[in-house]
Order: structure tokens, then sequence, then C-alpha cells
């Protein structure tokens, strides 16, 4: 039996969980048992579970047949649990460093039915803020009955700042409701019945304010559930004969939360159809307050005073006009403020207004017209030309879907980089403006600029530009030298336009998540661009290489560095001709730098080196290659479809991951051998090490992890799913139909 046993149910976050079970597992304190429980969750959470409870004993995984909803998973973990005392945590929240220690030494110490703990509000953007009403945490006596000190119960209700004596909560026989705001009936009627109350004044829990796909979020009816989770509260209350004076510190509140509730706009819904709700949450919310106002109870000071006369008579209409008078008020005080800024401001305001409104207009004056069914638009890397999986996907539509146009989006100077017979729009042209404002299909692999509105109809697919290994999206926060400059907040909002995100493996669905919190749907279905290189024709390589001027009896290999953010453009890290050299006789060395760092093209290098940095279609040159040199690319990824030797060179492996971040260990989980000097770089080669037995059973590890799903049908995928409307089922080719993802770290 363990001294803790920590409930964490699950449904929906496999972005998350790891952080949550890596922040309990990693604690100095190891009295604990894990139990989490798979709700049914559709998304691959419980197969990470799995893989936790495999390397640590301390994991017990419930997977439940069925999902039954917060409230159920945790008494089903309840019933589960062995330990002295227990917790119940959310599965996309995560604890503080240390906190176990103390919690224990603090339950040792004070011995109670209920230790409360204090929280933070965690945000996206790496800010945590406190717990408002800690103080109440500091002014608490040693031990203590709620009647001694019913402040406390004017705390949040989270059950996750609770840690419960498990015989005493058996003894009371206080379970989890069904349904949202579950909390609340477990408590409230908890504090209440607890004979021994302690504190731990320090934050534990880091309480994940998400975006999307929490309850906090969510609109409409969902929130009628609050109503009879409170009758709930006070039938519990009266059937344990809880004293009347904190009855009264509960009613107070569940007035203030009902009254928020109902100021808040567009919580019970927005708009004409949500109004009969709100009518209805008034009227329940004004019988319950009818039915449980104790005696002598004293109505709330200030505006909430009027608003709590109004719920208690039931007058509606009333109540609505109050509404309307302060939203009045508080328009017309911030409108006083910006009036009050300086002239300056405000000139420069209108000039850019003038210069936006005359650039813009035409795209507004487009938005007006229908949407265009049949036109899809393309973009890559902010117009650079014609590729990457768009390109795959688009040519796929041409056979799959011919009856829809494509457009690419594509700046002047990679104009002559798209294909004859390609239709395209240049950046700034009225075709541009118009394309973008009328297409129904939007694909991009990296965002389109913010005054870009997504339309009602239109689809919008994020195709991403390859699986990442370094930090993205707001995961870049953490790397403070890449964080500074950058406008997470709009990258987010220029997210909320993607319906669907690709991803290539259930690893990249994970990052994608984690990195990118908004409201769209995984196309997990592999990379489209990734189709050429299953099972290429022979004739088609030989095509390509004599395309390039190679001989079909050289040995190739592909030279292709990503980009350091720390590093001049123009120092390369590779001493080429000694490379080629390594390589052997008869060797051919290509060269393509980063899209960041491209110069002119070269024809001065020495013989058997080739400058192919300005070829347009990379998977050319991976089909050409007999092996690749890489550092931190994407392109592993990609090239290790082809199972053929790949070639980690990481010289400043470490300066890498400081600055940029990366979501797993290359060095220990890399794609087949990896130099960390010149020299091992050049002895992989001359040794033959490269392509050895070692490096082939790491290429097959890797390629298990991340080229899985990649069968040379991704693109036809895509297409059917958004332009025919008919979902597809992607297999796991190298594990069955699920794969199980690695935690972003």
């Amino acid at each position: 039996m363990s001294f803790l046993s920590i409930v964490v149910p699950v449904y929906r976050v496999q972005a998350y969980v790891s952080e949550c079970l890596d922040s309990l597992l990693e604690q100095s304190f190891s009295d604990i048992e894990i139990i989490a429980v798979d709700d049914c969750s559709p998304d691959r959470s419980g197969e990470l579970l799995d893989d936790y409870a495999r390397r640590d004993s301390r994991v017990r995984v419930l997977h439940l047949p069925e999902n039954r909803g917060l409230g159920p998973a945790r008494n089903a973990g309840l019933a589960a649990a062995t330990g002295r005392y227990v917790w119940f945590l959310d599965s996309d929240d995560w604890v503080a460093p240390d906190c176990l220690r103390k919690i224990a030494e603090r339950l040792r110490a004070t011995r109670p039915d209920v230790l409360v703990v204090d929280y933070a509000r965690a945000y996206w953007n790496l800010k945590a803020v406190r717990n408002t009403s800690g103080h109440l945490l500091a002014d608490a006596p040693e031990v203590f009955r709620a009647s001694e000190y019913p402040d406390l119960l004017r705390l949040f209700p989270g059950v996750w700042t609770k840690i419960v004596r498990r015989d005493f909560l058996r003894a009371t026989d206080i379970g989890f409701p069904a349904g949202y705001y579950e909390d609340l009936p477990f408590t409230y009627p908890l504090l209440c019945a607890a004979s021994r109350i302690a504190v731990l004044d320090e934050v534990c829990v880091y309480y994940r304010q998400r975006r999307h796909g929490s309850i906090l979020t969510s609109h409409g009816r969902d929130h009628l559930v609050l109503l009879d989770q409170y009758r709930e509260v006070f039938g519990r209350l009266r059937r344990a004969g809880t004293p009347p004076e904190l009855r009264t510190v509960v009613f107070d509140r569940m007035v203030d939360h009902l009254l928020l509730m109902l100021s808040r706009r567009g919580r019970l819904g927005a708009g004409t159809t949500a109004r009969p709700v709100r009518r209805m949450f008034f009227r329940e919310a004004a019988d319950l307050c009818r039915i449980h106002r104790p005696a002598g109870w004293r109505q709330p000071p200030g505006i909430n005073a009027v608003r709590y006369r109004l719920l208690e008579a039931g007058s509606w209409p009333l109540f609505c006009a109050l509404r309307i008078v302060y939203q009045v008020l508080r328009v017309g005080r911030d409108t006083a403020r910006r009036v009050a800024r300086p002239l300056r401001r405000r000139v420069r305001r209108a000039r850019s207004a003038a210069r936006t409104a005359m650039l813009r207009g035409y795209y507004q004056l487009q938005r007006r017209l229908p949407i265009d069914g049949n036109l899809a638009v393309y973009s890559i890397y902010w117009g650079a030309g014609y590729g990457c999986h768009a390109a795959a996907i688009y040519e796929r539509a041409l056979t799959v879907a011919p009856h829809v146009r494509g457009v690419w989006i594509v700046t002047p100077e990679a104009r002559e980089n798209v294909p004859a017979g390609v239709a395209a729009a240049t950046i700034g042209s009225a075709a541009y403006y118009r394309a973008l404002a009328r297409a129904k299909y939007v694909f991009n692999n990296v965002n389109f600029p913010d005054f870009m509105v997504k339309r009602p109809g239109s689809v919008h697919v994020q195709t991403h530009h390859g699986t990442p290994l370094k930090a993205m999206g707001i995961d870049l926060q953490r790397c403070p030298t890449l964080a500074r400059g950058n406008n997470f907040a709009n990258l987010l909002k220029r997210c909320d336009r993607w319906d669907y995100s690709l991803s290539y493996s259930p690893y990249c669905s994970q990052v994608w998540e984690h990195a990118y919190p908004a409201r769209f749907t995984e196309l997990e279905y592999g990379a489209p661009r990734n189709d050429a290189l299953v099972a290429p024709d022979p004739g088609r390589i030989a095509e390509i290489r004599a395309g390039l001027g190679i001989g079909p009896d050289e040995t190739v290999v592909l030279y292709a560095p990503t980009f350091r953010e720390y590093r001049r453009s123009g120092t390369p890290l590779v001493d080429y001709e000694r490379l080629r050299d390594a390589i052997g006789p008869n060797a051919r060395l290509l060269v393509r730098e980063h899209h960041f760092d491209r110069s002119p093209a070269r024809d001065d290098l020495p013989a058997g080196i080739l400058d192919v940095s300005h070829h347009p279609r990379v998977a050319d040159l991976y089909l050409a290659a007999d092996a690749l040199v890489t550092d931190y690319s994407s392109g592993m990824f990609d090239y290790a479809v082809l199972d053929r030797p790949i070639v980690v060179y990481a010289p400043d492996w470490e300066v890498y991951r400081t600055i940029r971040g990366a979501y797993f260990d290359l060095m220990a989980q890399p794609p087949g051998v990896v130099a960390r000097t010149a020299d091992e770089l050049l002895a992989a080669f001359r040794t033959g090490a490269y392509a050895d037995a070692g490096a082939t059973t790491a290429r097959a590890a890797f390629r298990e992890r991340f080229c899985g799903l990649d069968d040379g049908h991704a693109a036809e995928r895509v297409v059917r799913h958004v332009m025919l409307g008919q979902p597809q089922a992607a297999r796991d080719t190298s594990r069955g139909e699920h794969a199980t993802a690695a935690a972003p770290a």
C-alpha cells in the first residue's frame, strides 16, 4: 500500500498527459501510486498511459469500456486506490517540483481528513498567476473544522486542491456525480464533514487554462447542469446535517457563481438562438435561490445586490435591461479613455488605416461575393513557390477531384518556379486578393497574413512543413532567444482559422496539439510529399540522376543541413571536398542549403560536388541520393521512407537543443549513425559504418516511429476527406492500426 494514491482521469489529452505524469514521477517523494483512468479516450491517450505503466510500476491504468465523464472516472479510480491518502488530479494540469515531499510532510505532521493546497492558473503564454484567494490559506489555523474557519469555503472548489484521507472518504460516502461542475457536490460536503482540515500554503498545482476543450471555454446548454449540481450540493449538506452558518457561506458562493454565469457574455450562448437557454437558466436559478436562501441571509454588495434582487424576483426583462445599461456605461467609459489618447497616436493610426484600406478594399469587396465551391488555394513558405505537401495534394486532386481548380499564391520572384500549366496569383495582385476571398479550400504549410478572414463554409488545411524535432508554435516561448519578437497571441488567432491539421504520424498529432492549442481536427494520414518516396520507380530515379549529370555507377550522398539562428550563413560546417573524398571513388556530393541560408547558385565547386540548393523538388534529390547527411532537419524523417542510410552530423547538438528546443533526444533515438565531430563524420564513410548493421537497426526503429503511415496514398486521403467529404482510414503499416506517440519533452 502506498502513502498517496493519485487518481488521474484521462480523456482527449494526448498533448498534455505526459507533462502531468512526468511532473509526478520525477518528484523526490516516490511513495505513490498513480491510477490513470482512460475514460475511453478516442485519441492515443490510453496508449500513452500503457507505455508509462510498462516503464514505471507506480503507474496503474484502468481502461473504461465506455466514456462515462470526469466524475464517474474519478469514482472508478477511487475504487481502485490503496493509498492512505487520495489526490484527484486533472490530466492536463501538472504539479510543482518537490511538492509531493512537502505534501507528505504536512500530512504526517497534521494527520488531517483533508489537506488543502494552493494552485496557480497557467496560461498558454507561459504566464502563471497564483490563486487570488491564496491569503485565505495563509490565515488558516493549524488544524480546524470548517465551522471554525468558514472562510475556507470561499476558496475555488477545484477538487485537485484537496488531498483526502481515504478511510474518511469511504466513511462519508461522498462520490462524484456525472456531468460538468462535478467538483461542487464533492468539495463543499467534503469540507463541511471533515473533523480535521489542514492547509499547505504552497502552489502545488498548475491549473492549465486551455483555449479550447474545457467547460470554461464552452457555451450554451452544457452550463445548465450547474443548477443540478448546486441542487445536489444542498441536498448533500441537508442530509449530512451541516450547520446553517456553513450552508450560508455555500449559498453566498452559489449566488456569486450564478450571477457570474448570467453576466458573462456568451457563456450561456450568444444570439437569438441562445435566448431560451439564458431565460431557462435565469428562471431555474431564481427558484434555486428562493428554495435554499438561509434565514437572515444578507444580499451581496454593489451591483450584484441589484442583480440578485431581480434574480430572486424572477424579473428577466429588467435583469437584461440592467445588463444593457451596464454595458453602455462601460463602453462610454472606454470611449472616453480612447478619446483622451495623444493626438499623435491617433494620427498615426489614421494614416495606417488609410494605407491598409487602399490595399484591402478589393479584398473586402470580394468577400461579399459567394464562395467558389470549386476553387482551392495553395501556398508554401510565404509564397516561395510550388512544392511540399501542397504540391502532392494539388497533383492528386487533378485526378481524384478534377472539378476543383487550384491557384498557387507566390511571390513575384517565385512565379517563374511554378510549373507550366499551373495557375498562380502573385501576392499583392487583384488575383491574389480575389483567390483568398473566394476559395472554398485553402492549403498552406505556414499561415496566411493576419488580414485574411476565414469565411463560413471555407475549409482551411494546415499541412505543416515537416515532422518536428525542434520546438514549434507556442512551445517556442520556452526558448528565450527565439521568443523575443514573436507575437504568439496573433499566431494562435491565425491557428484558429484551421479546420484541419495534417499529421504524418501519431507523434506529430501529439506535438501539433501541444504547440498549436486551437480547435482543429487532426488528419492523421501520413505525409503527402512522401508519396513519391514509397516504392519509387527505378526508371524515374535514373531519369533524375541523368538530369543532374550523375552517372549510373556513382555513389551519391546528399548533404542537407537545417537553419541555425545562431550561425552566420555562408560558413558551412562541413568540408565538402574532404567529405566527397571520404565517400570513396566515383562519389558525388550534392549540397542543399536551407532556404533561409541560400545564396545565388554556385557552379564553381570542385569536381564531384554539386550545389542543388535551388533545385525545385527536394523529393527528386532524395530519390537520386544513396545516403543522406543532415543534422536536425525534418528531411531525415522524409528520407527515412526510402530506407536508405542516414548520417546525423551533430557537432552543436547541445547548443541547438538549448536555443531551439527539441521534442526528443535525437542522439538517443537517431535514424542511423551519429557523428559529433568532423573526423567522426568522415570515418563513418571511410569505414562503411554509415550503412552497417547497427545503422540499419537504428533506422528501422526510427521508421517504425515516424513513417508508419507513409504508404503512398496520403495525398489521396487528404483530397477525398477535404474535397469529397469522404473520411479515410489510415493504417499504420509498421504496427497495425494504432501507433503510440512519444511525449513532447
